[in-house]
């Protein structure tokens, strides 16, 4: 009985040996659709992400910025304080080699500028982040990088 049914099965499938040609083309028209709507949403993903990083470095040096001006300046602001980054070099507040995410390439110089309160004003970064041609992020730009946290209070 086994082999009677085994042999039905194979006279019904010997006719059937693959695709069609048609539904060969039918997958690939869709796997290009899908190709071309999914290749400019990766790469925008992956732009955003980079800025991102960008901006929360500028942030690491914010923070680390406002270590050293309560740790080595007693908190002292000044007027218009400018933290410049071989100063938190110098006092080990970041890293000899801080690099930017987007282009990997060493932060060379960088300056973190407060007002008077000691509110910040900018961060400039050398060389540029991709994407800027400035290299200076607001304080606006700085500070909204973690939405869920808000800025240290003011000394």
């Amino acid at each position: 009985m086994l082999t009677k049914a085994l042999k039905a099965r194979q006279a019904r499938l010997q006719g059937e040996k693959g695709f069609t040609l048609i539904e060969l083309l039918a997958v690939i028209v869709i796997l290009g659709i899908i190709a071309v709507i999914a290749i400019p949403l990766i790469g925008n993903i992956i732009d955003n992400s980079k800025e991102d990083s960008d901006v929360a470095t500028a942030r690491q040096l914010y923070d680390a910025a406002r270590l050293y001006v309560i740790g080595e300046k007693a908190g002292d602001f000044a007027n218009n304080l400018e933290v410049s980054l071989a100063n938190l070099k110098s006092e080990n507040y970041v890293d000899d080699n801080i690099a930017l995410p987007s282009t990997k390439k060493l932060i060379t110089d960088a300056k973190v500028t407060f007002d008077a309160d000691g509110q910040l004003q900018s961060v400039s970064i050398t060389p540029a982040p991709q994407g800027s041609a400035a290299g200076t992020y607001t304080a606006d730009e700085v500070l909204q990088v973690d939405s869920t946290t808000t800025a240290p209070a003011t000394p």
